[in-house]
């Protein structure tokens, strides 16, 4: 199905990082980012989130909001199941009693903005959300949401940004100093990471390849919450932390974590998810296209550090990028 572009030509280039705020990641909870399965502990008092807005004037756009269904558009609401826990994707800056703050909260804020509608956010434990909009919980989930083939089988996804699998380890840890190019390199080690996501899956899925290549399997520990990872690296109970590369990246430009990122391992699209068959996802698809033509979606990724992660334009269910 076709959906309107606001302008034709090239998309700009997105440039630059931003300088964010130092966050005490040892006491924040786990679920934004999809690094972990519930939402987050109490935030760090002092760990506000970086400043400017982003959706200053981001007003409904009516070729984008006229391909909501009729019901939706006399609703005028949707309720979206938020995985929130660890920057930059969502987390509580103030605590969890105060509004969240991230990258993916600014992008699902200003969709709903573009649709002319109103998110009802609930917060939710991240292996939840998708089980969750099967059976109409939810309208829509967000949680960092990585797209592959086994999720395609039974949600529909929009994709929003390009993130991905990668490694971190105590800033002076000897046992990995590169970054990380095949799971071999793991064996022996003892890995943590979070429950319900693709890190785990695939950590379990390739459990095998240290005996093929006649070495110590490596051991999976998961953790409920991205801080009980942190804390577990900090304190030598794991060697290696899986997780998501804007997550991983940012933690390691915090003294307070002090972790050493170890690069990319492999890149996913990232996207709103759906029930399979939604009749949402093309006007979700035409308000993100909308949002990068028009410059918002530049300005968002640059408050958060990920410019990175930038993506040309949106897609629905496309393939799961294999390595």
């Amino acid at each position: 199905m076709t959906h309107p572009r606001t302008r034709g030509g090239p998309r700009r280039a997105l440039t630059g990082l931003v300088l964010l705020s130092v966050l005490g990641l040892s006491a924040c909870g786990g679920g934004g980012g999809g690094t972990a399965a519930g939402p987050a502990g109490p935030a760090v008092a002092g760990s506000p989130a970086p400043t400017g807005d982003p959706l200053a004037g981001v007003r409904e756009v009516e070729a984008v909001s006229a391909l909501l269904p009729a019901d939706v558009r006399a609703r005028g609401t949707l309720r979206i199941g938020s995985s929130v826990g660890s920057p930059p994707a969502a987390y509580y800056p103030n605590g969890q009693g105060e509004p969240p703050a991230g990258q993916d909260i600014d992008i699902a804020e200003a969709v709903a903005r573009v649709l002319g509608i109103e998110l009802r956010r609930e917060d939710a434990a991240f292996e939840t959300i998708l089980p969750a909009l099967s059976s109409g919980k939810y309208d829509v989930g967000t949680g960092n949401f990585g797209v592959t083939a086994e999720r395609l089988r039974t949600v529909d996804f929009v994709t929003y940004v390009n993130d991905g699998q990668g490694f971190a380890v105590k800033k002076d840890s000897t046992r990995l100093t590169g970054k990380v190019e095949d799971l071999t390199e793991l064996c022996g080690l003892t890995v943590g990471t979070g429950a319900g996501t693709t890190f785990e899956a695939t950590l379990n899925e390739n459990r095998g390849v240290c005996a093929e290549a006649g070495r110590e399997p490596y051991e999976v520990k998961v953790y409920a919450e991205n801080g009980a990872v942190v804390t577990a690296l900090q304190q030598g109970r794991i060697d290696v932390v899986m997780s998501t590369i804007n997550g991983l990246r940012y933690q390691a430009a915090q003294p307070a974590a002090g972790t050493r990122f170890l690069g990319e391992y492999h890149r996913l699209d990232v996207g709103f998810a759906f029930r399979k068959g939604s009749p949402l996802t093309p006007a979700f698809r035409a308000a993100v296209d909308e949002l990068i033509d028009s410059g918002v979606y530049a300005r968002i990724l640059e408050k958060w550090g990920t410019t990175e992660s930038a993506v040309d334009e949106s897609r629905v269910n496309p393939p799961e990028q294999r390595p």
